[in-house]
């Protein structure tokens, strides 16, 4: 009796989301960033690429995709799920990436401010100092 192929990696990540009961919302996404982070690499598959290479995605996506902070956090969530839970690979080095500038909303008050923690008073986009990294 010949044995079925191999589920394809997409397949393989919707059945572990489906799995975990997951939100078909969160499903829907985090499949479309791995396809995004494969094509981004050239239709190379996941396992042959590591840290570097998430780094370039996610730096790509906030310097020349202009996204959201939460945004780029997303696309992270859906490739730390795809390698911890899906190829099962432990990421050996650190990621270190530009993080997406954070849209702060201007103050209520005329006297508020929101100095604290590098966040301008007059609400414009402040991005942190360096890179920051995730183990």
């Amino acid at each position: 009796m010949p044995q079925a192929p191999p589920k394809k990696l997409l397949d393989q990540m919707r059945d572990v989301l489906r799995l975990k009961h997951y939100a078909i919302r969160t499903e829907t996404a985090y499949l479309d960033w791995v396809r995004r982070f494969i094509l981004f690499h050239g239709k190379r598959h996941p396992a042959t690429l590591g840290a570097p290479d998430i780094t370039a995605f996610l730096t790509h996506l906030a310097v020349e995709g202009q996204v959201t902070a939460s945004t780029q956090s997303q696309a992270l969530s859906a490739l730390l799920f795809l390698y911890r839970y899906v190829l099962q690979m432990d990421l050996d080095e650190s990621i270190a990436l530009v993080r997406a500038k954070k849209v702060q909303s201007p103050p209520d008050g005329p006297h508020e401010s929101r100095s604290a923690g590098g966040v301008a008073a007059s609400g414009r986009r402040v991005s942190a100092d360096g890179p920051v990294v995730v183990r």
